[in-house]
């Protein structure tokens, strides 16, 4: 799997792989990271990526040439590179979504500043649209970011655990049951948990996932398809 960065800002880009498991990936070569600065891509003496808004309004747009100048250059070594631009009108992005370009074999991110891309380019060079919720950052380095660490969990080996994905919040429609670790002398866990029964923990973790799901995400909850006829017992105590 490589990922291909295209942004104004590289180092916002590289030190989000300088710690933890993704710098262990990474150094494991279990993908690949490349990081293209629009600026290449321009013919200008500054190196100027950006203009005023056609029609008036504030703030400068990302021309559509150097944009358009990257990823063509990336296709022509790389033909089934997978183009993201991350934008407001995209889809929403999900787990279901990192699962599945997972598959893929180039992942090209492209982030966005100032008031945006030129539109001409994302239709020209866009194979898919996401958003990461409804809200304005300074850039889109952070939200596709969040989609490479989500896509990048999903590839086997870089997780230490391969458990760690079993389960996990949104399978299923459903949030993770809550966790609590070994410390003590601050409240005590479920019963439950420390009785060794594994079988009765799942059943525990299963009920609190369902009823944590039902109060912090309805919207999931409704479109979930677990329905028992002791739902009323599941979530008494809750």
């Amino acid at each position: 799997m490589r990922f291909s960065f295209l942004t104004l800002f590289p180092a916002l880009i590289e030190g989000y792989f300088c710690d933890s498991i993704l710098h262990r990936a990474l150094e494991s070569r279990l993908f690949e990271l490349e990081i293209c600065n629009f600026r290449q891509y321009t013919h200008n003496r500054y190196h100027k990526v950006d203009s005023p808004q056609v029609g008036g309004g504030a703030g400068q747009v990302i021309d559509a040439l150097p944009v358009c100048r990257a990823i063509g250059d990336i296709r022509a070594k790389s033909p089934h590179a997978h183009v993201i631009f991350v934008q407001p009108v995209g889809k929403a992005f999900n787990t279901h979504d990192a699962k599945r370009l997972a598959q893929k074999s180039h992942i090209v991110l492209v982030c966005g500043r100032y008031e945006g891309i030129d539109e001409r380019a994302i239709e020209y060079s866009a194979d898919e649209l996401f958003a990461l919720g409804d809200c304005v950052l300074t850039g889109g380095e952070l939200p596709a970011l969040m989609i490479c660490d989500a896509i990048c969990r999903q590839l086997e080996g870089v997780l230490g655990n391969p458990l760690s994905l079993v389960n996990e919040s949104f399978e299923q429609n459903l949030l993770e049951s809550p966790q609590f670790s070994r410390e003590k002398g601050f409240g005590t866990p479920p019963s439950e948990y420390s009785k060794g029964n594994h079988r009765k923990i799942a059943a525990l973790k299963m009920q609190m996932s369902v009823a944590r799901t039902r109060y912090y995400r309805p919207d999931l909850y409704r479109a979930t398809q677990i329905r028992t006829n002791n739902e009323k017992s599941i979530y008494r105590g809750f």
